[in-house]
């Protein structure tokens, strides 16, 4: 895993020259495209300081990244260069950070997490039916009860039937004995094709599903499936923490990988990514995009070229090694707060190579979860409550937190 560090002349350099070599509404003459550069009444593109600002020069000129940019030649050349920069992006992520070998994979920036594995939903149906002739009552979806919202949307957009797997209440692994007896069910009842969804850190609980024994199952019973991994919550943190992971391309059994640059990358809301190996994305292929060069292989369409180079710059400021560096702090700080924890007896949830702490709903008062923002599980009957530790969360913030839950703990046993 290593992409190189860049310095901020070497990132401004590069991104300037990739907006030079984009399409200029107010030097050239178009006359076709549907768009233009951010409205000047709001958005001054004269300002001195833009000369230094890579990021807020390319959101001015607005360049458009519709369709995906990982094959072919056939795509719209009007933003060519910043569109080498989000091919750069889906480099780094797809070979260093998921081991996937050169041209084996394709992907684009989506507006988020939840897109990105609508996309794979959509892709895996459209597969089984155009390879399999299969019903879409022949395929079924299966997700851990700790999934993302993200995959019951997508089954309802889909017209798919999902199969919901229970957890275990303390571990939040997949009761797998409940696994086998679902599937059976599934095949009784004539399904004959499985969309499997893994999380590589769930969101509520920052849990990640044990892939190796779940695909074993899977190809024991010889079933026909095809597996995606929601790793937008744990993309960006997991595989530099873990010691060892089966969540890469090298896992012959994924195709698909979903990851958010908004979270853990600090990178404005709307810079999901999705990564797919070669051949799948013919099947949501939009033919119907006349106008589109390429096509569009895309569920959002048009997408903000400058959200690519924001994360592309994002990652290229701090390296590989600079950003192990980072993920490892946030684990040190977390790793703090479950030690405090367990001197108090607090019981809560936590994966060792993920940031989040999950607190039983007992051992913290509605009152204290609210003045420290945590996240309930439910909002009507909170059963868990949730900490995150990001960039923000500093340890001052920490200190007062254990030190208030330390002395609620106090009152009760007193």
């Amino acid at each position: 895993m290593f992409w190189e560090k860049y310095s901020y002349s070497q990132i401004k350099s590069r991104v300037f020259e990739g907006l030079s070599r984009n399409t200029n509404y107010r030097t050239e003459r178009i006359l076709g495209i549907p768009a233009t550069f951010l409205d000047t009444d709001i958005f001054y593109d004269d300002a001195a300081f833009l000369k230094d600002a890579p990021f807020l020069s390319v959101l001015i000129a607005n360049p458009n990244h519709i369709g995906v940019h990982t094959f072919g030649d056939e795509h719209e050349d009007f933003f060519a260069g910043t569109q080498e920069i989000e091919k750069d992006l889906v480099k780094i992520c797809a070979e260093e950070i998921f081991s996937a070998e050169p041209g084996s994979y394709d992907g684009y920036v989506a507006s988020g997490g939840t897109e990105a594995n609508i996309e794979a939903l959509w892709i895996y149906r459209n597969y089984f039916m155009q390879e399999r002739s299969a019903k879409p009552a022949e395929i079924a979806v299966i997700y851990s009860a700790d999934t993302h919202y993200s995959i019951p949307k997508a089954l309802n957009l889909l017209g798919l039937e999902g199969i919901e797997i229970p957890v275990d209440e303390t571990t939040r692994a997949i009761r797998i004995h409940a696994l086998e007896l679902l599937v059976e069910k599934a095949l009784a009842d004539g399904c004959k094709h499985f969309i499997v969804n893994v999380n590589m850190s769930t969101t509520m609980f920052g849990s990640v599903d044990d892939i190796d024994t779940m695909t074993s199952f899977f190809d024991l019973l010889h079933l026909d499936y095809k597996l995606h991994v929601d790793g937008a919550y744990g993309g960006f943190i997991y595989p530099f923490v873990a010691n060892e992971s089966s969540f890469t391309f090298k896992n012959e059994n994924i195709t698909s990988f979903s990851i958010d640059g908004h979270k853990m990358l600090q990178a404005p809301y709307g810079t999901g990514i999705f990564l797919v190996r070669k051949n799948y994305l013919k099947y949501v292929c939009t033919n119907e995009a006349g106008y589109v060069k390429g096509k569009d292989f895309t569920l959002c369409g048009s997408r903000s070229g400058a959200n690519a180079v924001c994360v592309w710059m994002i990652l290229r400021i701090h390296g590989s090694a600079g950003w192990r560096v980072k993920m490892h702090q946030l684990i040190d700080r977390t790793t703090f707060i479950c030690d405090k924890l367990d001197e108090s007896g607090v019981v809560y949830y936590r994966n060792p190579q993920l940031n989040i702490v999950t607190i039983r709903s007992e051992y913290i008062s509605p009152e204290l979860a609210r003045k420290y923002h945590l996240v309930p599980d439910s909002h009507h009957d909170p059963s868990w409550y949730k900490i995150v530790v990001m960039p923000h969360v500093r340890q001052g913030i920490i200190d007062d937190f254990l030190s208030e839950l330390k002395y609620e703990q106090k009152k009760i046993l007193s």
